[in-house]
């Protein structure tokens, strides 16, 4: 009894540890389980290579664990951060490729400069007023979305419901002021490999 009990408790740790990745990422926000438009087997296999590619880039250097972010939906494989040398962006670019089921790779990593607070804190406050435009607005899902600002350029990586939710993310983004440039990399749900039925 004892044993059948420890075996159901383990199972379940090991389940919640997926769904925890899924629903938070590696890296903090990300797309929300409870309103994730993908299956339940496809956010555990995007789960487990974005653990992959994070585990790799790790191996390959320490020094990743703060200045890079991997993201991974529907197979897909988004990175941004920031690194030394144009080399070091092209060997992470290769270890995204070499990660099984890998899809697209989306590198977004720039080459460090010397730090600027005063930039840091305008790119914060420019990811803070976003993710707060998108929370007010009813006609977007602001969980499946994350944000990350470098130098007044806003990269947005997520899943949008239909092509409407799409369009008024990057509008929002785009009507922040400051804003240089909105890269978005948001999936349409029609688009990923398996829906939820």
């Amino acid at each position: 009894m004892k044993i059948k009990f420890l075996i159901i408790f383990l199972i379940g740790i090991i389940l919640l540890g997926c769904a925890g990745v899924g629903s938070k990422g590696l890296v903090g926000t990300g797309v929300s389980v409870a309103f994730d438009p993908r299956t339940v087997g496809t956010q555990i296999d995007d789960s487990i290579m974005q653990k992959t590619i994070s585990t790799k880039i790790l191996a390959k250097n320490k020094k990743y664990f703060l200045s890079i972010k991997t993201k991974v939906l529907d197979g897909r494989i988004f990175i941004t951060g920031k690194v030394d040398n144009p080399e070091e962006k092209l060997q992470i670019t290769k270890l995204a490729w070499e990660t099984k089921g890998a899809r697209s790779v989306r590198n977004d990593i720039k080459i460090k400069e010397k730090f600027n607070f005063k930039q840091s804190a305008k790119d914060v406050l420019i990811t803070s007023q976003l993710r707060t435009a998108l929370i007010i607005n009813k006609n977007i899902k602001a969980t499946n979305y994350q944000i990350d600002t470098y130098k007044k350029k806003i990269y947005i990586y997520g899943i949008a419901l239909t092509s409407d939710e799409k369009e008024l993310v990057i509008s929002e983004a785009k009507e922040i002021l400051d804003v240089e440039d909105v890269i978005a990399s948001i999936l349409l749900l029609e688009d990923l490999r398996i829906q939820r039925e």
